[in-house]
C-alpha cells in the first residue's frame, strides 16, 4: 500500500476513534439529500483531479456535491479510496459533532445503461461513495438496472422491494468511511427509502433518452435526473448549441417530466445562466469544473449567484 494512502487511512481511523459519539447519532450523512428533502437546490462541480490537494480544497468549498468524473478520467478504485479519505475534514467533523460530510462525493462511472455496469457500481459504493452518476441512460430498463445495481436485496417485509437489489455484501471500507455501524441499512437509494443515503443520478444525454423520459422517470429509486447538454446537442446534430429550438425543447421536456414526478433535475450552468435555470425549476446544478487551482473565477461567481438566487448565501 502506498505510504500516502496508508497515512491518509490512518488519519481517518484516529478521527473515528476520537469521536465515537459523533458517528453514533442518527444524522443524515448525505447533506445533499438533506438539502433536497428540504426543498432547496444543491450546487456541485465536476472534477477529474484526484490529488489529495484537490480533495482537501473540495472539502472546504461552499459546494454541496462533487461529481468525481471517472467516465472521462481513469477508473481507478484505489485512487478513489484515497481521494474520498482526503475529502474527510477532521476539524469540521469535530466542530459539527457528527459524521456528515459538507460536500457529498458522487462518482460518475464509465459504463452506461447499455453495458453490464453492476461490478463498477459495487466497487464505487464499496469504496464509500454516496451516490453514482450513470451517463447516457436511454430506456426505463437501463434506469432500472442502474438502481438495482445500487441496492442490496431488501429485507423480508420491506415495502420498497422493487427494483430488486443486486449489490453483494462486502462494504467494509464504506462502513468504516461512513462511520456507520448500520451501513447496510442506510446504504439504500433516496427517496425510495426515506432513510437512504445514496443518490442514483440518471443522465439524459441523447434523443432516445428524451423520447423515453416519461418511462425512465417512473423508475422508483431515482434520486435526480441530470441533463447532459453537450452530448444532447451531439445527438441532435448541433454540437454545443443548447439554444437550438429542438434541443431547448428537449431540455424543457425532461424538466417538465421531472417536475411532474417530483424528481430533482439538473444540468451544467455558468455565471450567466445559473439564476435563470434555477428560476425555471432546475435544482441539481453544476457550476463548472474543478481544476488544479481550485474553483476558478467563473465557477466561483456562478456558485455565488446561484446560492444568492436560491436564498442560500
Amino acid at each position: 500500500m502506498p505510504r500516502t494512502r496508508l497515512r491518509a487511512l490512518t488519519a481517518l481511523a484516529v478521527l473515528l476513534l476520537a469521536v465515537p459519539s459523533a458517528f453514533a447519532a442518527e444524522v443524515r450523512l448525505n447533506r445533499s439529500i438533506e438539502t433536497l428533502a428540504a426543498g432547496k437546490p444543491v450546487f456541485g462541480m465536476f472534477t477529474g483531479n484526484f490529488s489529495l490537494a484537490s480533495a482537501r480544497g473540495l472539502a472546504r468549498s461552499d459546494l454541496d456535491f462533487i461529481f468525481i468524473d471517472m467516465e472521462h478520467a481513469p477508473f481507478n478504485v484505489e485512487t478513489l479510496q484515497a481521494f474520498l479519505v482526503g475529502m474527510t475534514d477532521k476539524a469540521r467533523l469535530l466542530e459539527n459533532g457528527h459524521g456528515q460530510m459538507a460536500v457529498t462525493p458522487l462518482v460518475r462511472i464509465p459504463m452506461n445503461g447499455r453495458e453490464s455496469l453492476q461490478w463498477q457500481v459495487k466497487q464505487v459504493l464499496d469504496a464509500g461513495a454516496f451516490g453514482v452518476v450513470f451517463p447516457y441512460v436511454e430506456t426505463r430498463e437501463e434506469a432500472e438496472q442502474a438502481v438495482r445495481a445500487m441496492r442490496y436485496p431488501q429485507r423480508r417485509g420491506d415495502p420498497a422491494v422493487e427494483p430488486a437489489g443486486l449489490r453483494g455484501s462486502g462494504a467494509s471500507i464504506a462502513t468504516w468511511f461512513w462511520g456507520a455501524a448500520d451501513y447496510a441499512e442506510r446504504a439504500d437509494v433516496w427517496p425510495l427509502d426515506p432513510r437512504g443515503e445514496l443518490l442514483a443520478v440518471i443522465q439524459i444525454e441523447s434523443r432516445r433518452g428524451v423520447e423515453n423520459i416519461e418511462e425512465i422517470a417512473l423508475v422508483p429509486g431515482i434520486g435526480a435526473i441530470f441533463v447532459g447538454p453537450a452530448d444532447l446537442s451531439l445527438s441532435y446534430g448541433n454540437p454545443g448549441s443548447r439554444d437550438d429550438p429542438e434541443i431547448a425543447a428537449a431540455m424543457r421536456k425532461v424538466l417538465g417530466v421531472c417536475k411532474a414526478r417530483n424528481i430533482p433535475c439538473g444540468l451544467t450552468t455558468s455565471q450567466e445562466t445559473v439564476a435563470e435555470y434555477l428560476a425555471e425549476g432546475y435544482s441539481f446544478v453544476t457550476v463548472g469544473f474543478w481544476d488544479d487551482a481550485g474553483i476558478s473565477d467563473r465557477p466561483a461567481t456562478a456558485l455565488r449567484i446561484g446560492r444568492r438566487a436560491a436564498g442560500r448565501d
